[in-house]
Formats: structure tokens, C-alpha cells, sequence
């Protein structure tokens, strides 16, 4: 098959957490797979003039994660390792939801994709329908992915475990966020990644610079709008999160001071707590991820569990700044420019 690039108007930018990753698994146990230093690449001796060696080379910028190579591929420096992978493969696996949904924003279709086996809003549903499945994140189908002959395989958050069984198909790049840099700083990075392996730098530097302008807007409005929490409900349990979590963007980014400054999620996957913490701290605005919903479990709904007699005391909830976020954007796909996009319009809707 033909690797197809459909080239058209793209849309104002969408921005994800996410970080968010947007990654958490039973998802959570895919999320946090080890990191792996990147080796250098061996430098190679060349003749030089006595012209070509009285000039001073210039020197690259530390942070400069991939380079050019020669012949129609680049070296792409990723979360499990350093890769030369083609330039615009023809064919091409997906195994992230994220990352087939921003590679869709930008005119990139997928051959095959592995899915994470959960409900998608209506609006996504026929672009993870139209790949050939192999899979799921978690346990692809080695045998159809095989059988693709894929140019090139995408793994990230969720399906980074499979990295090196991957590896023996096909060139494969992990673009798992770094969780070493700020949340943006990840997020810029691998999506300049992307638009070096699929000729689309225009389009990404493009979003890129329509995200930082709606960043920077939505930044300056809530500096005064309040203290925030967000919580993440599945089945009847629920759990905060604060700066510098998975959620965290929501303070480290744009900006809301957070409900409770002792918070302390950085290393886990939030904070169980009662509903007589959330009365307790109190937040002006109340952000709801409703997990149970977001992979299709029956249940309790989150509005449901929140409706009592504590959280209903809440600023937040008196004053109607109670935002039950799209789980989809939140939750499953933090790590895209259409989830990023969700994201930022949800904190639009949280503010006074």
C-alpha cells in the first residue's frame, strides 16, 4: 500500500495532557516504561582540506533530538533508543491512539493501528476503524503486523513496553514523552520529531505556534480565576492530582493555583482521597475525569458519585465551576494536538 499524505487546511491547534500523558493504563503498568539513554552516535572521520579545516564547524544544539541522515531516512533520538527510520514511509503501523489522532490532524493516514480496545467519540470513530487492526497496545497482533510490511512502526505511552519485539519488524520510534523535560517541552519535541519523519514541518511548526498563542491567552485569565483540583473518578473511588503530575499541566502550563499546595502526585498516579479533603481544601474550580467513562465501564457515573452532601458545599460547586472533562482528551489521547485541543477547551469553560 501506498503511504498516503493528504494534504489540506489544517484547523487551530489542539493541545493534550496530558500528559499527560494522556497515558495511564491498565493501562496505567504501560505508562512508566524505563527509560533508555540514548547512545551517541559514532562519529565518523572525514577528510578536510586545509581550507574546510580552518572552519569552525557549528555546533548543534543540546537539545537537538534528531538529525537529517543521508538517503531519505533521519536518525530520530526517542524514549527506548536512537533510530534511523525512513523519510515519509509508505507503510505505516500506529500502535498510540494519540499518536494516530495527531497524525491524522496533520494529513498522515495509518496501514495498520493497535487501539486500546475503548470507546472513541463519534468523531474519531472512522479514522481508528480505517487502518487494518493488529491489535491492541497491549497485546498486538505480531502475526498481521508481519504481514503489513510496515516501512515503519509508531509505538508510544501504552504500546512503549513492545518497543523491541517491534524492532525486529520494522525501523520503530517510541514517542513516549520525556518525562525528564516540563510537559511542553515534551510535547513540542516529539511532535517536531514527527514532522521530520513525515515531511510535515510546515504543518507542525503551524500548530505549534497557534498552541503557544492559546496557551499564553488562556494563561493570562486564570492568574485571577481562582484555585483549582482536579480529580479523577473510577467506580466509586476518586484521586487528586497536583502540579507536576500527569494531570499537571493545569498549573504548570496554564497557570491555575492549585487547591492544595501539599499535593504531592509528582511520582504516582494520583492521591486517593475522601470526599471530606476535597470540602476541606475547598477549590473554586473543580476539574472531574470520569475514567470509568472514558474506557467504557458501566457504572457510576462521576456526577453522580460528586452529588453529595460534602462536594455540593464546595466554592466550586456553589458557584456552577464544577468541569466534568472530555476523558477522551484528558485521559486517552493527552498526547495529540486534537487532544490538547480538548484540554485547553475545557479550562476556557472553567473560567468565570
Amino acid at each position: 500500500m501506498q503511504h498516503r499524505r493528504r494534504f489540506r487546511a489544517l484547523g487551530a491547534s489542539v493541545l493534550a495532557l496530558s500528559l499527560v500523558a494522556a497515558a495511564c493504563g491498565d493501562d496505567d503498568t504501560a505508562d512508566e516504561p524505563t527509560e533508555a539513554s540514548a547512545p551517541e552516535p559514532a562519529e565518523e572521520p572525514a577528510e578536510e582540506s586545509a581550507e574546510e579545516s580552518a572552519e569552525e564547524p557549528a555546533e548543534e544544539s543540546t537539545d537537538e533530538s534528531s538529525e537529517e541522515a543521508s538517503g531519505g531516512t533521519v536518525v530520530i533520538e526517542h524514549y527506548s533508543g536512537t533510530d534511523e527510520v525512513p523519510v515519509a514511509p509508505e507503510n505505516l503501523v500506529v500502535m498510540d491512539l494519540g499518536m494516530l489522532v495527531t497524525l491524522d490532524a496533520l494529513g498522515v493516514e495509518a496501514d495498520g493501528f493497535g487501539s486500546l480496545g475503548t470507546p472513541v467519540p463519534e468523531e474519531f470513530q472512522a479514522l481508528v476503524d480505517a487502518p487494518e487492526s493488529v491489535g491492541t497496545a497491549f497485546e498486538p497482533d505480531y502475526e498481521a503486523i508481519n504481514a503489513l510490511e510496515p516501512d515503519l512502526i509508531v509505538v508510544a505511552t501504552r504500546s512503549s513496553a513492545t518497543y523491541p519485539d517491534m524492532s525486529e519488524i520494522a525501523p520503530t520510534v517510541d514517542l513516549t514523552f520525556d518525562e525528564s523535560v516540563d510537559p511542553m517541552t515534551a510535547f513540542v519535541q516529539r511532535h517536531e520529531q514527527i514532522g521530520q519523519i513525515f515531511g510535515v514541518e510546515d504543518e507542525v511548526a503551524a500548530e505549534l505556534e497557534a498552541i503557544e498563542a492559546r496557551i499564553a491567552e488562556l494563561s493570562s485569565q486564570t492568574a485571577d480565576a481562582g484555585t483549582a483540583l482536579i480529580v479523577l473518578t473510577s467506580g466509586a473511588e476518586v484521586s487528586a492530582y497536583g502540579a507536576g503530575s500527569r494531570f499537571g499541566m493545569l498549573h504548570d502550563v496554564f497557570g491555575y493555583a492549585q487547591a492544595d499546595e501539599s499535593l504531592q502526585t509528582e511520582e504516582t498516579h494520583g492521591e486517593v482521597v475522601s470526599f471530606e479533603y476535597i470540602l476541606d481544601v475547598n477549590p473554586d474550580v473543580l476539574f472531574v475525569v470520569d475514567r470509568s467513562a472514558a474506557i467504557g465501564d458501566e457504572g457510576e457515573s462521576a456526577e453522580s458519585i460528586l452529588d453529595n452532601d460534602l462536594v455540593t458545599q464546595t466554592n466550586a460547586w456553589q458557584n456552577g465551576r464544577v468541569v466534568y472533562v472530555d476523558a477522551f482528551s484528558w485521559y486517552l489521547a493527552g498526547n495529540s494536538i486534537p487532544g490538547l485541543h480538548g484540554v485547553m477547551d475545557d479550562i476556557e469553560a472553567s473560567l468565570p
